[in-house]
């Protein structure tokens, strides 16, 4: 095929202007390998003054992305605009409408829209693609729907956004403060613009949602991916994990169980001679576990120019080789609703409290948790002053709803100073 694949970029950001570059250095190239030429013929952002440092001379200019994707001279329409309403959605919508496949870095749209999109673009007869939501460079979408198609997915797992495990390395490295790391990070340009999607959790939890679906075959549901952020971990924290052999990541994790489908997004332990207690950085690492390969490791650059404009580019290629696979790895008129589960398969935590200097306190403790159910693997006592000492316990296996049973216990014993600390240890 000679015909060239034309392209509409609505968005030119870090990663539209990271396009665009790689088109123009790399168009004999991308040419050769996809049977046919891949063209841009029009541009969409904001600002068309802006200084981009790119040659755009060469492109239409709309204004309006809607209009951009409604264009009858283009093929296929790369959103990397961000956000999940307004001008992103619209334009999504458009150019499904007006028989455009579409090619999407916006995890926030996918994981809030995705069924509604999917299904559409579907009985429109095209498709969506977005290996640049997940994990910037990484191909985690592509492994899921194609290289592990024949597997059934038991366990999906990662540490999938970079600034987030800048900062936790980064205060384990420096010894310094969460506090201390974080205005650190946001000065130079880490975090979003509304840095709680990062910290919080929720840039992360889009993704986990999106493979959780790839993976068990689900509807997408992020309002079901349980979120807790880093803001509580302390430098004491992480100084204690790496005591006991283990490091701290903001992990997400996905598995479906007895109960239901598991999805969380959550500060961990793990231990810290596994490949995801070894990250450091802002590189993100992702885990499959599928019943044939057992399990792989995926591990790369999360976002940025180059990894990101990569991953669009790659859905780009496929699109112009014929290769058309369903958004989420199968029909999305198939794709079922997943009953919810909450941290339903047990497992080890540590927790980490300020006892009352006085006798007896330890053992109220160790009553409260045998009262659930819990039993004690290790337990830590570090200096303490005239009044209280920290106690760091680390607990057999058992289920979330059992320690929350037992923290609430905690408060009735009269002996722990504030909330306690209550991190899963996660094996990997």
């Amino acid at each position: 095929m000679t015909t060239p694949l034309r392209l509409g970029i609505a968005g030119l950001g870090t990663v539209g202007v990271g396009i665009v570059r790689m088109v123009q250095k790399h168009g004999a190239l991308l040419a050769a390998r996809a049977g046919r030429p891949v063209e841009i013929v029009a541009v969409s952002a904001r600002s068309k003054t802006k200084n981009r440092d790119v040659d755009l001379s060469k492109y239409e200019w709309e204004d309006d992305p809607v209009t951009l994707a409604q264009r009858a001279d283009i093929d296929v329409f790369v959103e990397v605009m961000g956000g999940h309403e307004g001008p992103a959605k619209n334009a999504t919508e458009a150019a499904i409408a007006s028989g455009k496949d579409v090619v999407s870095a916006n995890k926030a749209l996918l994981a809030i829209h995705g069924q509604t999109l999917a299904e559409a673009a579907e009985e429109a007869g095209r498709v969506i693609r977005f290996e640049a939501a997940v994990a910037g460079g990484i191909p985690v979408v592509k492994s899921l729907t194609e290289g592990l198609a024949g597997n059934e997915i038991t366990r999906v797992m990662g540490v999938m956004n970079g600034s987030c495990n800048y900062i936790l390395t980064r205060m384990e490295d420096a010894g310094l403060s969460y506090e201390a790391v974080f205005d650190e990070a946001n000065q130079l340009g880490f975090l979003e613009a509304d840095p709680e999607l990062d910290v919080g959790g929720i840039d992360a939890g889009h993704k986990l949602a999106l493979l959780s679906s790839i993976a068990f075959g689900t509807q997408v549901d992020f309002d079901a991916v349980e979120l807790e952020g880093i803001g509580s971990v302390t430098i004491e924290d992480i100084n204690q994990a790496a005591d006991m052999g283990y490091k701290i990541k903001l992990l997400g994790v996905a598995q479906m169980t007895g109960r239901g489908l598991e999805q969380r997004m959550s500060p961990c332990l793990v231990p810290e001679t596994s490949p995801l207690g070894q990250l450091q950085g802002g590189t993100n690492m992702v885990v499959l576990e599928g019943d044939a390969v057992s399990q792989i490791v995926l591990r790369g650059p999360g976002a940025g120019e180059g990894p990101t404009a990569s991953a669009v580019m790659g859905d780009v290629m496929d699109i112009a080789r014929g290769i058309r696979v369903s958004t989420f790895g199968q029909p999305a008129t198939t794709l079922r609703k997943a009953r919810a589960a909450r941290a339903a398969v047990p497992a080890p935590y540590y927790l980490r409290m300020q006892l009352i200097d006085k006798p007896g306190a330890l053992a109220k403790v160790a009553h409260a948790l045998g009262e659930a159910g819990i039993s004690i693997d290790r337990m830590r006592q570090y200096g303490h002053d005239d009044t209280s000492a920290p106690v760091l316990i680390v607990t057999h296996k058992t289920t979330r709803t059992a320690l929350d049973e037992a923290l609430a216990d905690f408060k009735a014993t009269g002996v722990v100073e504030s909330n306690p600390v209550a991190i899963r240890i996660e094996a990997v």
